[in-house]
């Protein structure tokens, strides 16, 4: 075995221990009985898993959680305890057969095929086909829904705030304490940084996901000094040299000559504060990041923070930046913007001027977007409660039906015409245009031949007759990938940095309009005409013929 395979296999048995068969809805093992009981252990089923509207008023989507699911295939199995369980659980007149079958049930049959982990989706297109026996495939329904729903939800509302952010500002997840549990929290983590954060501050995330980890302190720790004698250790070593440094004796004279530059008094400011943060800057003085909003900003928060950086540059370390976590984020970002130019110039430090700025406080996209039209100069959002709670709209809705049963297609009609399935074994392809951004996803019965770059291809929609459209398509991509068959992954998961990247070079094949925050233009999913008229056939056939009296 290779270090590569060797270093994915320990990835993958790192597993979530909750994720096991039973997690999953008792029907799904009642109906497996039936199914036993019924004797259609050897029926062949193929199931599509999907969802039938893009969230948070947006028209795309991020796929994720694919990793989660091959390591559930993999590690798929009833334990002793599992069988003990159902059998004081279910019903007593059960056969004890069917236990024995649990027993010894694995994914060795099922063959599951996806779209590539990190890429842009769209309602109706299967993001997984799973095909096997019937019974091991509808054991698997709940398990798979529940690994890919929160995960692409929160990788599209991650990616959504990425966009609005622009490329030049940093995101870090800051939502472990607001998630929806421990679980929520660790998958929150995860799926934002596949969606384009940059770090979090859940160091279990940072430990198994390799994410990296940013923090700095919270009110607390400001609020715990209350005067400058409450820096019980004062000594810095120089960076440079072995000289130590009173770093409280520096911060003090600093604040003192630095006040009219500011033109903010030292009466003003917290001496509780300063000696806070020069604490904290002992503790920390190559990665110095300070909070300032713990009294006021402007006439204590500035000043405590420039007078400690400052006395770290007579030590030979640079000050990282700050934070703020209250008030009008804009007004204030400004104000310290010119605050550390203005001292910056004063002083002919002109790194000064470039300290960042971070930002917390309940932030969402609409405040992000405000804050662009403000003209703020935040370099670093803080985001938590709204993004890992997905507080725009909380459920992706994916579902899972069957849509072939034994080589015979399977379709699901209903009076809303959004929950009428396309049934069949079917295979999903991207059409693109000269320009080189996507056009159209056709999805095509798997005996049709695929269809062929320069070649006219007629793309419907599959219920409005009237909707079609020629496509001659540019490039051609097929998007289901074989990733497990005969007991096995054969389509090893991708490293999540470059999970993270194939969500933004998957993003760049969508025009603008159609990612663009307010009104955007749906993106097309269309059938063959085969397809279509296969559908429609098959729909007149189950659908009930009324009687009138």
């Amino acid at each position: 075995m290779s270090s590569v395979e060797l270093a994915n296999n320990i990835r993958m048995a790192r597993q979530n221990g909750i994720v096991q068969p039973l997690l999953t809805d008792l029907y799904q093992i009642t109906m497996a009985y039936a199914y036993w009981k019924s004797d259609k252990i050897n029926d062949v089923a193929v199931f599509d898993l999907f969802f039938r509207n893009n969230p948070f008023q947006g028209e795309f989507t991020i796929f994720a959680g694919l990793e989660e699911c091959l390591k559930f295939l993999e590690n798929f199995h009833y334990s002793d305890s599992d069988i003990e369980y159902l059998m004081a659980t279910l019903p007593e007149n059960i056969e004890p057969e069917f236990y024995a079958y649990l027993r010894d049930l694995t994914c060795k049959d099922i063959k599951l095929s996806a779209i590539e982990e990190g890429s842009v989706v769209f309602p109706r297109v299967p993001l997984l086909r799973v095909e096997g026996p019937l019974i091991i495939t509808q054991l698997l329904e709940t398990t798979l829904l529940t690994l890919v729903n929160f995960a692409s939800l929160m990788a599209t509302n991650a990616a959504r705030y990425r966009m609005v952010a622009g490329k030049n500002v940093s995101l870090l997840e800051f939502g472990l304490r607001r998630a929806q549990g421990p679980d929520g929290g660790l998958s929150a983590s995860k799926y934002a940084y596949i969606g384009g954060f940059d770090g979090t501050s859940n160091v279990l995330a940072g430990k198994m996901f390799n994410i990296p980890v940013k923090g700095t302190h919270a009110h607390s720790f400001v609020t715990s000094f209350s005067t400058l004698s409450d820096v019980s250790l004062v000594a810095l070593r120089h960076a440079d040299s072995d000289k130590q440094c009173n770093l409280l004796d520096l911060a003090t004279e600093w604040r003192k000559r630095v006040s009219p530059i500011m033109d903010v008094s030292t009466e003003e400011a917290s001496d509780g504060e300063l000696a806070a943060l020069i604490s904290y800057a002992l503790a920390f003085p190559s990665g110095f990041l300070a909070l300032v909003d713990t009294y006021d900003v402007k006439r204590s928060g500035l000043l405590n923070f420039c007078a400690v950086a400052l006395a770290l540059n007579d030590c030979g370390y640079r000050a990282v930046g700050i934070r703020i976590d209250s008030g009008d984020l804009a007004y204030l970002s400004v104000l310290a913007r010119d605050t550390f130019a203005k001292v910056g110039e004063a002083l002919k430090l002109p790194w000064f001027s470039t300290l960042t700025i971070v930002a917390s406080n309940d932030i969402n996209e609409d405040t992000i977007l405000s804050l662009n039209e403000q003209g703020h100069k935040i370099d670093c959002f803080g985001i938590g409660t709204h993004l890992v709670t997905c507080q725009r709209q909380p459920a992706l809705g994916c579902v899972y039906k069957l849509v072939e049963i034994n080589g015979q297609p399977r379709i699901k009609l209903s009076q809303d015409v959004g929950k009428v399935t396309i049934p069949g074994h079917k295979e999903a392809y991207r059409l693109f245009g000269a320009d080189g951004h996507a056009l159209v996803d056709l999805l095509q019965r798997s005996s049709e031949p695929p269809p062929a770059v320069g070649q006219k291809v007629l793309c419907r929609h599959p219920f409005q007759e009237s909707k079609r459209a020629y496509v001659i398509p540019s490039k051609v991509e097929h998007l289901y990938k074989v990733c497990w068959k005969d007991g096995r992954i054969c389509y090893p998961p991708k490293p999540l940095s470059e999970v993270r990247q194939r969500v933004q070079s998957s993003l760049r094949t969508l025009r603008q309009d159609i990612k663009r925050n307010l009104n955007p233009t749906p993106y097309k999913v269309a059938v063959s005409d085969d397809l279509y008229n296969f559908i429609h056939d098959l729909w007149l056939q189950n659908a009930p013929i009324g009687e009138l009296s």
